[in-house]
């Protein structure tokens, strides 16, 4: 531990303080947690940052002021310390994307998107999402045990759903798919991910020209008709690019991260099948113990502001741990336990203010019909080898790698 400065501790966590011991924080993560619910740290964090540290925010009282702060922080990314962190332009390759975006733009493009995510859309898409899930447990079945329930269920369920979502024609989703898990692989070099995503950068214009030109059903579509000139092909593009790499992976990786911890957990199953609400329930239980988006983007401090006692300084970066923010006791006793009896308050597995997940409820849905069906049509099923053989997935987000299961 260094002292900076202003005399404030600099802790320099281990390096697989963020990795995970199975479905739980790395034990590293608790011992960062010991010093604090907001630390500075230094280490491979800060050095990808390209400063000296960075705030580690795992409280979830602290957690939620900082991400609920719009006026004091912001995602936008800092590219000159000699400017104005707030006229920072945004880069080319991110306009659109609501992420980097503060209001007035973020609260102009959101509105946009938000009639898409209405109850009455979601429940449109409900037959989509029951035919896609029925048609991969019937791959499965067709596979025989042991089948790998992540490779064959969670990843084209989730990738499939969001396709349909957003009106990719069904001739190009294999491809699209493999585009978009190649620009998340994190073991692939930088030069062949540099590749694959001008490839998917020339498949996004070519989209959207199409449907400017012919718009469908689809949510590429419904925007274009609906707001014409007022989005531009850019904004278009990035708000895709935000919602499918925000999307695929994540409720893939939920899917299959949801899955393992009701096989450890099988007296946590029943709730499933004893009523909607209850279903939703576990849903949510599992989404506040799993947390698979373990940091979202870093927030950076635009002006001086104090912290649970620290004072952050203008253009300091902080990150948070929405992994540690959901094991938080400040949250619900026994964070640790899975538990989903219980009501688990405001969690913020989907994020919280202005960047809370535009997908939230559509997930949700998509995920208790998953775990319901999965297990109504395979109810042995159970895991294919010993849980510590598990692999997990090098990607942006925390989620199995392969997932043998038998029945």
């Amino acid at each position: 531990m260094d002292d900076d400065s202003d005399g404030a501790p600099v802790v320099q966590p281990t390096a697989n303080y963020m990795m995970r011991t199975h479905c739980d924080p790395h034990e590293d993560m608790f011992a960062l947690r010991a010093h604090g619910p907001l630390v500075r740290i230094g280490g491979n964090a800060a050095t990808q940052l390209r400063v000296d540290y960075v705030w580690q925010a795992m409280g979830y009282d602290v957690v939620r002021k900082i991400l609920g702060d719009h006026e004091n922080f912001t995602t936008r990314p800092r590219w000159s310390s000699a400017r104005s962190i707030a006229a920072e332009p945004i880069p080319p390759n991110l306009v659109g994307q609501l992420s980097v975006y503060d209001p007035p733009e973020h609260t102009r493009l959101r509105g946009m998107l938000t009639p898409e995510f209405t109850a009455r859309r979601i429940r449109r898409l409900e037959p989509a999402m029951q035919d896609l899930i029925d048609e991969r447990i019937d791959e499965m079945e067709a596979e025989g045990p042991p089948a790998d329930v992540q490779a064959l269920f969670a990843d084209p369920v989730g990738a499939g759903v969001l396709c349909e979502l957003l009106g990719i024609p069904r001739d190009d989703r294999i491809e699209f798919i493999r585009r978009v898990r190649q620009n998340v692989d994190l073991s692939r070099g930088f030069k062949a991910r540099a590749a694959d995503s001008a490839a998917f950068d020339r498949y996004l214009n070519g989209l959207v020209t199409r449907q400017r030109k012919d718009p469908d059903d689809g949510f590429i579509g419904m925007l274009v008709r609906e707001h014409g000139e007022e989005v531009t092909d850019d904004e278009l593009k990035g708000v895709l690019t935000a919602l499918i790499l925000g999307g695929v992976e994540t409720v893939a990786g939920m899917i299959g991260f949801g899955v393992l911890a009701l096989l450890d957990h099988p007296g946590q199953r029943q709730p499933l099948f004893a009523g909607r609400e209850e279903a939703d329930r576990v849903v949510s239980e599992l989404l506040r113990f799993l947390s698979p988006v373990q940091q979202p983007n870093p927030r950076l401090a635009v002006r001086d502001v104090v912290v649970d006692g620290h004072r952050i300084k203008a253009g300091d970066y902080v990150l948070c741990s929405i992994l540690m923010a959901n094991r938080d006791e400040a949250l619900t006793p026994d964070a640790n336990v899975l538990d989903v009896s219980r009501d688990g308050g405001s969690h913020v597995g989907f994020g919280h203010g202005i960047h809370y997940c535009i997908g939230a409820a559509v997930a949700r849905t998509l995920l208790r019909m998953a775990y319901q069906t999965l297990w109504r049509r395979l109810p042995g099923l159970r895991l294919a080898v010993p849980a510590e053989e598990v692999k997990f997935r090098n990607a942006f987000i925390d989620c199995p790698d392969q997932l043998p299961v038998t029945w």
